[in-house]
């Protein structure tokens, strides 16, 4: 004799199943590594982080490609600068994903730069200027203290899409903020002897660091942002740095090197491999662990170079 379970009972066990079992993990994109570990930090287990630029990659031209519409198509959270650094990548690939999810509005659209006090921003568009963005200079992540906004406003997304783990995005927030506190003070004490040092940069892409822990930016290699240095260009940076005294370069991995080793040749200067992107140099896989890597290098130089 064969036994079936009355239609009612089935439907039973697989609400109790469903009730039971496991809520699924959010897919997070990210358009930048930056903002990738940021978001596992505050999603933990709950989220599946991918970033769309690679660390070594320039985030203002991205590679995009046929597997980031189909990662975006999937996603249920994406984060994106919100200050127009992927303008001229991000736009078409959202177009081709069709994910109403994460379009612009929906609560799964994290725009990281809401409440940041932005620099740089320009009184006036003009492209002879260079790539300037019209909302300001989108590298803001090197200063701490915007981290703990992006931080907050990516749990409360978060928290927002899956509310059934919001407890837990809030729990792993108050970790990340008291971390970060405790790391921002070990970093400013570092920099704090080297306050008002000059430095020089290839771009102009750590304007917020330095603004925070007190440095000068004097002169960038590129005469203007995302224009390839000139001959004449560097002729005035060297000139500045010998005027100024001013020693460190700072070059991130996908900058020409090799033009600030020539600038250095000529001010006895000091090229420093920096980025301000986590995974981008050996040992930087997270938040703390980029900035202390910057921190460190910097401090190492500036101490030689005093």
């Amino acid at each position: 004799m064969t036994f079936r379970a009355p239609a009612v009972l089935l439907a039973a066990v697989a609400l109790l199943s469903a009730a039971t079992a496991p809520p699924r993990t959010l897919n997070v994109v990210a358009t930048t590594p930056d903002l990738a570990v940021i978001a596992k930090a505050i999603g933990g287990d709950a989220v599946d982080v991918k970033a769309l630029a690679k660390p070594t990659e320039d985030p203002h031209f991205v590679d995009a490609k046929p597997s980031h519409i189909l990662t975006l198509n999937r996603a249920d959270v994406l984060i994106d600068g919100g200050a127009e650094l992927e303008l001229g990548w991000l736009p078409a690939l959202l177009e081709s994903a069709r994910n109403a999810k994460i379009a612009a509005g929906a609560p799964g659209r994290v725009s990281a730069a809401q409440g940041v006090k932005l620099l740089e921003v320009p009184t006036s568009f003009d492209r002879s200027r260079g790539d300037v963005h019209a909302l300001g200079n989108p590298h803001y992540l090197l200063d701490p203290v915007n981290a703990r906004l992006i931080a907050t406003n990516i749990a409360q997304h978060l928290g927002g899409v899956d509310p059934d783990r919001s407890a837990a995005y809030q729990a792993n927030l108050k970790a990340f903020l008291t971390a970060l506190d405790a790391k921002q003070a070990e970093w400013q004490a570092a920099l704090a002897p080297y306050a008002n040092a000059r430095i020089v940069t290839y771009h102009k892409d750590f304007i917020y660091l330095a603004e925070r822990f007190k440095l000068d930016v004097i002169a960038t290699l590129e005469p203007k942002p995302g224009i390839a240095p000139s001959p004449a260009h560097l002729a005035e940076v060297i000139s500045a740095m010998k005027a100024q005294r001013a020693r460190v370069i700072l070059v991130q991995t996908f900058q020409n090197r090799r033009t600030a080793e020539t600038v250095a040749r000529q001010t006895n200067g000091i090229v420093l491999d920096v980025s301000q992107q986590p995974g981008a140099l050996p040992g930087t896989d997270t938040y703390f662990t980029m900035m202390d890597s910057i921190v460190r290098t910097l401090v190492k130089a500036l101490a030689e170079t005093k």
